[in-house]
């Protein structure tokens, strides 16, 4: 029987796990891929307070360390679904093993958003991709198209400007959510250019991708794009409904949580990307990862005290 049992490592994870341990209870993380998450794939961090400029492979194995160090038990393995038995909580993993917690902190994070357009998860690989950072050496002096208007998006597109031939930007608003200051970098850049006020609406190609077909939103007038390759930035989607029997979720898949990170369930709580939220940085998930660790050690005291 653990005290904390975390499902996700990424920031969220590892920061909920650290702040356990701190607080001398045992704590168990289940990662069912990679420790360290969506921001291993960064190449530069510079808006973490504290620190100037690191990767995100650097920032994320310093902070498995931290937590290993300092006693976390880390596993890698699948989550099937989660039980509420009470005063415990239980996790089932793919293989059939149920691991049993006092309290459990979803930090599963959220997954890239795809397209939906036809051959779109066929060319995954074959001009289609979803990590600059990972795939862009690929397409070295060649023309490439990067869909977004995040800050993923622009890192990408400033990542790839430094590689390839051409970066076209295809966002479908004319204003971007990203930080200005990533805006004007990438339009100082003369092999950038931004299509705005368009969706990409064909993926052309014979078994690969060779072009995009993009419809101005209000024109309607279609254009085609020759890439080689296709980065899609468009924001992540959730995979939570393995928990839905179990905690509320809002109607876009996130876990139902406020700053508290406390869901519906005592003893089940939620942290990071995963859960409903207006601002999803590395700096909140950190912090969401504090919140629902003391959460958790704070409801076991509780429950302490009432036996």
């Amino acid at each position: 029987m653990y005290d904390i049992l975390v499902v996700g490592a990424g920031t969220a994870g590892l920061s909920a796990g650290i702040y356990g341990v701190r607080q001398n209870k045992s704590v168990l993380i289940l990662e069912a891929n990679t420790f360290g998450g969506q921001i291993i794939n960064t190449p530069d961090i510079e808006n973490y307070p504290g620190i100037a400029h690191t990767s995100g492979f650097d920032f994320a194995m310093g902070l498995y360390q931290q937590a290993i160090d300092l006693g976390v038990e880390y596993r890698q393995a699948r989550v099937a679904s989660i039980e509420d038995a009470g005063d415990h909580k239980i996790a089932v993993l793919e293989d059939g093993d149920r691991i049993a917690s006092r309290t459990i902190i979803l930090a599963t994070g959220a997954k890239n958003r795809p397209l939906g357009l036809a051959h779109e998860k066929e060319w995954i690989g074959r001009g289609i991709s979803y990590c600059a950072t990972c795939d862009g050496m690929f397409y070295r002096k060649k023309i490439v198209a990067v869909n977004g208007g995040g800050n993923t998006a622009l890192e990408d597109a400033e990542f790839l400007s430094n590689i390839v031939e051409k970066v076209y930007v295809i966002h479908r608003r004319d204003q971007f959510r990203g930080e200005p200051v990533r805006v004007e970098k990438l339009r100082a850049r003369e092999n950038v250019e931004f299509v705005l006020n368009a969706n990409i609406t064909a993926l052309l190609g014979q078994d690969r991708l060779e072009a995009l077909e993009v419809t101005d939103k209000i024109t309607g007038e279609k254009r085609i794009i020759k890439v080689n390759g296709l980065f899609v930035a468009i924001g992540q989607a959730p995979e939570n409904m393995i928990f839905s029997n179990v905690v509320g979720l809002d109607k876009g898949g996130y876990i139902v949580a406020g700053e508290d990170c406390r869901t519906n369930v005592d003893g089940i709580f939620a942290a990071g990307d995963t859960r409903t939220k207006t601002v999803r940085q590395l700096t909140t998930a950190a912090s969401d990862g504090a919140v629902a660790a003391l959460a958790a050690v704070a409801y076991i005291h509780d429950n302490e005290m009432s036996a």
